[in-house]
C-alpha cells in the first residue's frame, strides 16, 4: 500500500534505482522488469525503459512546458497541434491525451514503464513515442509483436491499449499490475486536489473544477489486467 504522498509522486521511499539498464522502479517491480527484459534478449530485442518513475515535481515542469507551447502538443492522430489558437481549457484537454496530470500518473507509482528496443534504433534517430512507431513498418514494430504474445504470461500489462476516450493509446506502456491495481484504488480526488494546491500548476483554477471528471476519464479508464497479473 502506497502513502498519499508515495501515490502523488511527492517522496520516493517505495522506489528502487537501477543502474543497467538505467531507471528507477517500484521495488516489487524490479526483478519481474529484469526477468521480462531477459526474454526480450533472447529474441535480440534489447528492451529498455524510455521512461520509468516520474515524480510529481517533473510531471509539473512536463504540464506547465506544453501549457506554455514549450512543447509540442498532439492530437489523438498523433497530428501536431497549433497551440497559438486553443483556449486555456483546450490547452488543458490536449495535454491530457498524452501527458497525465500530475498527483494522476502513473509514472508516480514506479509500476509504470515505457519500453523502446535500443536494438532497433537507427543511427541519428530520435524516439518520439508516438504510435505509429509501434505499429506495421514502424521501428518498434518488431517490439510491439514480442509484447503482443508474451505480456500474457507476465504480471504485465499495457493500461492504455486502445482509445477509451481518455488517454491515447500507448502500446510502449507496460503497467506492473500488483502495484498498479492497488495504487489506482486507492488514489482519489482528494489526494490529488491536496497535492495540486501546493504546486504552481498553469490552468489550476480549470483543472480543479473538472477534477473528479478528469480522474474518471484519464485515472481510472483504462484496460483491466490479464488475469494472471
Amino acid at each position: 500500500m502506497l502513502s498519499d504522498l508515495e501515490l502523488t509522486g511527492r517522496i520516493r521511499t517505495h522506489i528502487t534505482q537501477l543502474e543497467d539498464p538505467r531507471c528507477a522502479l517500484h521495488h516489487d517491480a524490479v526483478a519481474p522488469f529484469l526477468s521480462l527484459r531477459a526474454q526480450a534478449a533472447l529474441v535480440g530485442i534489447e528492451l529498455v525503459p524510455y521512461s520509468s518513475f516520474r515524480d510529481f515535481d517533473t510531471q509539473v515542469l512536463i504540464w506547465n512546458r506544453k501549457f506554455r507551447g514549450e512543447r509540442p502538443l498532439y492530437d489523438r492522430d498523433g497530428r501536431l497541434i497549433d497551440t497559438s489558437v486553443l483556449s486555456d481549457e483546450q490547452k488543458v484537454d490536449a495535454i491530457l491525451l498524452w501527458s497525465a496530470l500530475p498527483g494522476t500518473s502513473r509514472h508516480h507509482w514506479g509500476s509504470e514503464i515505457d519500453v523502446i528496443d535500443s536494438a532497433a534504433i537507427p543511427e541519428g534517430y530520435r524516439v518520439q513515442l508516438l504510435p505509429e512507431e509501434y505499429s506495421a513498418g514502424g521501428v518498434f514494430a518488431r517490439l510491439a509483436g514480442w509484447l503482443d504474445e508474451h505480456l500474457d504470461a507476465s504480471k504485465f500489462f499495457r493500461p492504455y491499449d486502445r482509445d477509451r476516450g481518455g488517454v491515447s493509446p500507448e502500446p510502449w506502456h507496460l503497467s506492473y499490475a500488483p502495484v498498479s491495481r492497488t495504487a489506482q484504488l486507492s488514489l482519489t480526488p482528494g489526494i490529488v486536489a491536496d497535492a495540486l494546491r501546493q504546486s504552481d500548476l498553469l490552468g489550476l483554477d480549470i483543472v480543479l473544477s473538472r477534477l473528479p471528471d478528469i480522474h474518471q476519464r484519464y485515472a481510472l479508464n483504462v484496460a483491466t489486467p490479464p488475469p494472471l497479473a
